[in-house]
């Protein structure tokens, strides 16, 4: 076979959320796609952005990690926000960034937001476990930090005084803060990720590509010597039937926290994170947090039920303002309750919303008296070898035309676009041309 002749390619793609989104829609612009020729199936088990790629912060960073995508992807945003209105689509704009230290004074309990709209995903359950080896005899235990900056950014932060526009901080708490302020490094920008996540799926499928919703993939079928993808099983969820997808020639596995049930080789796991949005229209930027509570600080929440502090030390909530009038915050990961099949199953622990909401009122009255309009929380995917995080995987596998774009864990949505676009190339030119992404083979994890 001449391989100089296009030939007919049905790829199926596992996930609807931002990967698979992106991915779908890369393909469709690539410039060998050929609707006559090529087929592209975008399978989700829920709806599209159901799971964190609806839930997450949307943060884009050049700060980021790894350095082998964060480029190409933060100049890609640029591009699709120019290209498709992103500013009034998905609420891509440029936002300043920076790291406060606060300390709160002994006073007492303040109150909790008052919610005005509950949105969480799945049921909500009253559980405060923790690991016990982080527990002290008063059963708390200290505050986990998301794995957002990495010693890299850390180091492009630099001493700085409260912005006067930051007025939605206390600025009498805060005893020091730094920015992200050195230019060609440390630009940040952002979008709203469910929006952003739909609009590209619905540009993807504008384009061609079919997405089928309510549709939890089963298995990935292989040829009879095991060496090729040949089909896909699914569970139509409407149905309730078993449906078979034949004649299969590439699979793109970007299933998330997912990702390791169907391709358990990839041993991509999921890490859960709890927010919070806040109906309030403030100034654009982004704060992390080091919050010093006194000792006997007690949350209202928790003052009315007799319990105590869940976490004793420092707190460090991360707060985005975003367009539209609202705030994001996101709290502490935990691995209490384990991933579920899907995505509308997740759990929220309404208790650590409740905390979070309590910690972010002390250092900023503003968001302490603001309504709020989501409690929520889904799974990180992360790539776990020798019990750390790693990289993400992107390419392809030891399966001929199997390919893994996963593992992103908290820069899924700023990662998207250039994990999109290098999939489409691996598709159709059998190498990534992009970007050097090497680090990130597959093959090298034996998968």
């Amino acid at each position: 076979m001449d391989k100089r002749i296009p030939q007919p390619r049905h790829i199926v793609i596992i996930g609807g959320g931002v990967i698979g989104a992106t991915t779908a829609y890369y393909l469709t612009r690539h410039p060998s796609y050929n609707t006559a020729l090529h087929h592209i199936t975008l399978l989700e088990a829920t709806s599209i952005a159901a799971a964190a790629s609806g839930k997450a912060g949307g943060l884009l960073g050049l700060w980021a990690y790894p350095t082998c995508l964060v480029p190409l992807s933060y100049r890609l945003h640029a591009e699709l926000a120019a290209e498709h209105n992103g500013a009034d689509r998905w609420g891509y704009r440029r936002l300043e960034c920076g790291q406060l230290t606060a300390s709160i004074r002994k006073k007492k309990p303040s109150g909790s937001a008052k919610t005005r709209k509950r949105s969480s995903v799945g049921s909500t359950k009253q559980d405060d476990g923790q690991d016990s080896l982080l527990a002290d005899p008063d059963g708390q235990v200290e505050w986990q930090k998301l794995p957002k900056q990495d010693e890299t950014a850390t180091a492009l932060l630099h001493e700085s005084v409260l912005p006067a526009d930051l007025d939605w901080i206390n600025a009498s708490l805060v005893r020091e803060y730094a920015e992200m302020g050195l230019p060609g490094f440390t630009e940040t920008a952002q979008v709203h990720p469910y929006q952003f996540t739909t609009s590209i799926a619905a540009l993807a499928q504008k384009a061609g590509a079919e997405i089928r919703v309510n549709c939890k993939v089963t298995s990935i079928g292989l040829n009879k010597t095991s060496t090729a993808v040949s089909s896909i099983e699914y569970l139509d969820r409407v149905t309730g039937e078993l449906q078979t997808l034949e004649g299969v020639t590439d699979v793109v596995v970007a299933a998330g926290p997912w990702t390791g049930s169907l391709w358990p080789r990839t041993k991509v796991e999921g890490l859960r994170a709890h927010s919070v949005v806040f109906a309030a229209d403030v100034s654009p930027y982004a704060v992390f947090t080091d919050i010093s509570l006194p000792p006997d600080w007690v949350p209202a929440h928790r003052a009315a039920r007799g319990e105590k502090r869940k976490h004793r030390g420092n707190v460090d909530p991360e707060i985005y303002a975003r367009p539209g009038g609202e705030v994001y915050a996101c709290g502490e990961p935990d691995s209490i309750i384990p991933l579920p099949e899907t995505a509308d199953e997740v759990e929220c622990d309404e208790s650590q919303c409740d905390d979070l909401i309590s910690y972010i009122g002390t250092v900023s009255p503003v968001l302490g008296e603001a309504a709020v309009a989501a409690k929520q929380a889904c799974y990180l995917p992360r790539h776990m070898r020798f019990g750390k995080e790693s990289a993400p995987l992107i390419g392809g596998t030891s399966v001929s035309r199997l390919w893994i774009a996963s593992g992103h864990t908290c820069w899924g949505i700023q990662n998207g676009p250039a994990t999109g676009k290098l999939m489409s190339e691996f598709i159709f030119e059998g190498e990534a041309k992009s970007a050097d992404i090497t680090d990130l083979d597959p093959r090298k994890f034996k998968v």
